[in-house]
């Protein structure tokens, strides 16, 4: 039998991006879990402004792992998270010598992506009988409950 130990992941990470880490989620959470391919494909349709940050952050990304000596057609988007970053404050002038807070939120993306093709194995029937699980699957016999045969809720008045 043969166990899996490690995966190749390689991340790219994005700071200070001028948009609410709630728009860039709206993105995130279509590509998240798909290849890199149709991930591509996916960004360049989609008609968010977030998509064109998002897009640079998973071509980088591709780039890293292609430095590593991975090929585009195996690779999948394992983990994509936004974060809230800073918020940046100003003012804008109004009439009669007020002012008005304005708020320029940021946000942080990171992508990860894993390459499916470099899965590492090891032999696992070499592992000595103490390390290997205790528990065994008992014998449980299923019993099928019929409730239209016994009369059921239906037949009472």
């Amino acid at each position: 039998m043969l166990k899996r130990t490690t995966t190749t992941e390689v991340y790219a990470l994005s700071q200070h991006i001028s948009m609410s880490a709630h728009k860039a989620r709206r993105v995130i959470d279509q590509i998240r879990g798909r290849s890199y391919e149709e991930t591509l494909m996916i960004l360049e349709l989609m008609p968010y402004r977030a998509c064109y940050p998002i897009f640079k952050l998973v071509y980088s990304a591709a780039a890293n792992a292609s430095y590593m000596g991975s090929n585009e057609a195996n690779l999948v988007i394992s983990k994509a998270e936004v974060n809230k970053g800073t918020i940046m404050k100003r003012l804008k002038h109004r009439a009669r010598g007020r002012s008005f807070a304005i708020q320029k939120p940021t946000c942080h993306i990171t992508i990860v992506i894993k390459d499916i093709s470099l899965n590492k194995y090891i032999d696992t029937d070499s592992i000595t009988w103490s390390q290997k699980a205790k528990w065994k699957k008992k014998n449980t016999t299923m019993s099928y409950y019929d409730m239209y045969s016994n009369g059921g809720t239906w037949d009472k008045k």
